[in-house]
């Protein structure tokens, strides 16, 4: 059987489907016309995050499965490819700790404006740090919207820096760390809100000027989740007028972020480009979780971590 699998998937994944026997359709990217073009006769795909749409999938006549390499799922229709016969996999224990680790960082960095002061320093501006001076992250409060794997690391990890924290999921009931709480009442009090929410049509933009009013002036905003919950338009304006304090984006709407953003010209805005699981080890577990998922499905059996379920 033939599976396409992206030219950068760690080789881990691609031993593991070689291990099993499998052809590989090697694609030099994973944009969908790219994947139609070298592997229309796939029984398989391994899905990395560009977008694979319904028109698209109906031109795979042999395909049994998509694994996404990752935990989101927004860039594939799970109840279309169902109707298709397609699985729609994801790897959802892959990567929490690496995000929850960068999350952390990027919480680290703004507190102290490690990236900005390397900048100016390189530039000759040893002054800058006596008019940009950091804060502490002991005491402060640290707002975690979507309690999930990666938001419970979060969590746990803040509260063992002293920061007190406050959850909001609409799904959770009880948590042994932190403090449960509505979604105004962690936007007002938090002095950092870290979203890892999943996108769908509640939350999509759901981030937006009501928000950054709510907001303490003092107050940073980090998405490591998707672009999509964030009203970019709003959040640059509160940006640019200072609204709020700062931001640690590492997902936008278009990725990669277009040269022409106007994130670019704020110097109150930490931009990574969707690095948030980019370590070695991550990498490796999202690849072998993946592979193994093709391997189970297209083996006859039920797949792990399945987001969708086909007749």
């Amino acid at each position: 059987m033939k599976v396409v699998v992206p030219k950068n998937l760690s080789q881990a994944g691609k031993d593991y489907l070689l291990t099993h026997h499998f052809d590989l359709i090697t694609v030099p990217d994973d944009r969908q016309e790219t994947i139609l073009k070298y592997g229309q006769d796939a029984n398989g795909i391994i899905l990395m995050t560009d977008p694979f749409d319904n028109e698209t999938l109906k031109q795979f006549p042999n395909l049994k499965i998509i694994a996404r390499h990752g935990v989101g799922f927004d860039n594939v229709d799970p109840t279309f490819a169902a109707k298709q016969g397609v699985v729609v996999t994801i790897t959802p224990t892959a990567n929490a700790a690496t995000v929850a680790e960068t999350t952390l960082a990027e919480i680290f960095d703004l507190s102290k404006n490690l990236t900005r002061v390397s900048h100016e320093m390189r530039l000759g501006n040893f002054a800058y740090k006596t008019t940009h001076m950091g804060f502490d992250l002991n005491g402060k409060t640290l707002g975690v919207m979507g309690y999930g794997r990666i938001g419970r690391i979060v969590a746990q990890k803040a509260e063992a820096l002293g920061m007190k924290v406050l959850i909001f999921d609409p799904f959770i009931k009880d948590s042994q760390v932190g403090k449960l709480v509505d979604r105004d009442s962690l936007i007002s009090q938090a002095d950092i809100i870290t979203l890892h929410l999943v996108v769908n049509e509640q939350t999509t933009h759901s981030f937006g000027k009501r928000e950054f009013s709510l907001m303490k002036k003092t107050a940073s905003l980090v998405n490591l989740g998707r672009g999509a919950l964030i009203d970019e338009t709003a959040l640059i304006k509160a940006l640019a007028e200072h609204q709020i304090r700062a931001a640690a984006l590492d997902v936008f709407d278009a990725e990669p972020l277009p040269l022409s953003s106007a994130f670019y010209q704020l110097d109150n805005v930490l931009l990574t480009p969707h690095i948030a699981s980019n370590t070695k080890e991550c990498m490796e577990r999202m690849a072998v979780d993946s592979a193994s998922e093709v391997v189970r499905v297209l083996s006859g059996k039920k797949a792990k971590w399945a987001v969708n379920q086909v007749e």
